[in-house]
């Protein structure tokens, strides 16, 4: 049987912060892919691969067409895609089930791999507080919410969604030291969140992304939790092997 080698990858935000700087991120993310594609057993991507993705039922959103392709690739090798749903890409539907034959996952998961247990999400909304964006994720993943704007035209939606995201991060990026803070908010919620799984039972990884900074924090001597990190500044992963995890950084930056 073969050994597993599992990587995880995450906030790749594709689409932003523009066409051009997007899509030479995309041609390096899809270096990493046939890189590890070598020795590859499953390639968990942890959310927010776009920044913006809705999947109409005959129309998905232009562009990314060497992603999806690498992806249909490493797949057809017996590669096995797990995609978890993000807060910039909760609207993920059936497209990538049917053609890369990727396993959605919606919620929080535990999986076996080899002889450890792995806590998986993407790591938002944990813990008490941020109300405000617990309703608006509620909101997003309501069915009725979504079926309304699947009604809209996509060139209408999509930039409206396009645009709620810039002006979004063109406020944050004005109050570094708040995010700074706010990085620091998350982590401890995601700890919290940590140590109260542990009260029901064990786990030897917790892996979140959503923070955008690469992290590894030991919650106790039997327990680890990792950040990903991101994509677009860092290049972060996590490599799984022998039953310990690596954080790694795709070298290839050019």
């Amino acid at each position: 049987m073969k050994k597993e080698v599992v990587y995880f990858v995450s906030d790749m935000h594709f689409g932003i912060p523009n066409y051009y700087a997007s899509l030479k991120r995309e041609k390096l993310f899809v270096q990493w892919l046939e890189r590890i594609s070598q020795d590859a057993t499953q390639l968990f991507i942890m959310g927010d691969m776009f920044d913006f993705w809705f999947e109409w039922k005959h129309v998905v959103p232009k562009g990314y067409i060497r992603l999806l392709g690498k992806l249909a690739e490493i797949a057809d090798k017996g590669i096995s895609i797990h995609i978890f749903i993000g807060n910039h890409d909760m609207w993920l539907f059936d497209y990538f089930e049917k053609e890369l034959h990727a396993k959605i996952h919606r919620k929080n998961e535990i999986s076996k791999i080899e002889n450890s247990f792995l806590y998986l999400s993407h790591g938002d909304g944990l813990g008490p507080g941020d109300l405000s964006y617990k309703f608006i994720k509620n909101l997003f993943r309501n069915s009725i919410a979504q079926w309304l704007y699947a009604r809209l035209h996509p060139n209408f939606s999509t930039g409206l969604a396009n645009y709620f995201s810039k002006r979004s991060r063109r406020a944050n990026t004005k109050k570094t030291e708040a995010n700074k803070l706010y990085e620091i908010k998350l982590t401890d919620a995601q700890i919290e969140h940590a140590k109260k799984i542990l009260e029901q039972q064990h786990i030897d990884y917790f892996i979140f992304g959503h923070q955008h900074t690469p992290r590894q924090v030991e919650i106790n001597e039997k327990t680890t939790l990792f950040n990903i990190g991101n994509w677009f500044h860092d290049f972060s992963y996590l490599r799984f092997a022998n039953d310990k995890i690596e954080a790694c950084t795709f070298k290839n930056k050019n």
